[in-house]
């Protein structure tokens, strides 16, 4: 039986006003804020389950606990961009490893949690390899890169402090984290005793990867994000970036100096 209620043709819905729906809307907010505020505590099934797969919110499983990956700002969005299209023109050139992106997740060690990195990046010769039809990676990532979010100080601390250590402890080679307004970002390798120590920029403005040999990139350009074919004839990105281009690019400023010579010569001939 329908526990609804029933209306006669003389009842007529009860009119919301402006007012009104704007509370709703405020009060609504506020409970989905309080919502999120308050961790949820599933287990592992429960996670794989009802939340991996979640298209409208990025789930992380955390020692029990759910954690919505935060949205970065727009700024943020297209620094992030930029570095994933410079990332995409190296393996495109040099195709040694393949890309992550957060829909597919990682478990950091047996019985860890399981972490969904922004980027991630996955060596040919990694022993577990990424497979084409895998979901999620049964391996750990040779390379993580977060775009931060500074929302709220929990999240910055997340990426800063919490996943520092966890990516540490796993194993993962670099960890790059991305951040518009300057710091914390940071870029990480592992040293010989396994710890994280920064990546040392040459000139005080350039990062190389160990992880991805000639892969290299400089931290102002993460602000300025010249185009590919700005970065085609740079010599820092030549050796990776548009090399087709480069090769056109050279083979018509040949023949348009052979014409020259060649109308050079012809004028000189006529004057004979």
């Amino acid at each position: 039986m329908s526990l609804l209620p029933t209306t006669t043709p003389l009842d007529s819905p009860k009119k919301v006003t402006r007012v009104e729906q704007s509370l709703l809307v405020k009060e609504t907010k506020r409970r989905l804020d309080s919502q999120r505020l308050k961790p949820q505590r599933v287990t592992e099934a429960e996670y794989w389950e009802k939340y991996y797969d979640n298209t409208d919110v990025i789930y992380e499983w955390n020692n029990g606990l759910l954690e919505e990956k935060p949205v970065s700002d727009y700024e943020n969005v297209l620094m992030y961009l930029w570095f994933l299209k410079t990332l995409d023109q190296y393996l495109t050139t040099h195709p040694i490893a393949k890309i992550t992106l957060l829909e597919i997740g990682f478990r950091l060690h047996p019985q860890a949690d399981i972490r969904r990195p922004d980027l991630g990046v996955v060596l040919n010769n990694n022993p577990v390899p990424l497979r084409l039809y895998d979901r999620t990676y049964q391996g750990v990532c040779d390379m993580c890169i977060e775009a931060l979010s500074d929302s709220k100080p929990e999240e910055i601390e997340r990426d800063t402090d919490t996943k520092l250590w966890e990516y540490e402890a796993a194993g993962v080679k670099e960890y790059y984290i991305l951040y518009s307004k300057g710091e914390p970002m940071e870029f990480y390798r592992l040293n010989r005793w396994g710890v994280y120590v920064p990546i040392k920029r040459v000139q005080g403005d350039l990062i190389q990867s160990i992880v991805l040999p000639g892969f290299q990139f400089r931290v102002s350009d993460l602000y300025n994000q010249p185009s590919p074919k700005e970065m085609a004839f740079d010599p820092v990105y030549d050796k990776f970036v548009l090399p087709y281009y480069q090769e056109e690019k050279r083979a018509r400023l040949a023949a348009e100096a052979k014409i020259k010579r060649l109308e050079a010569e012809l004028a000189r001939l006529k004057k004979i």
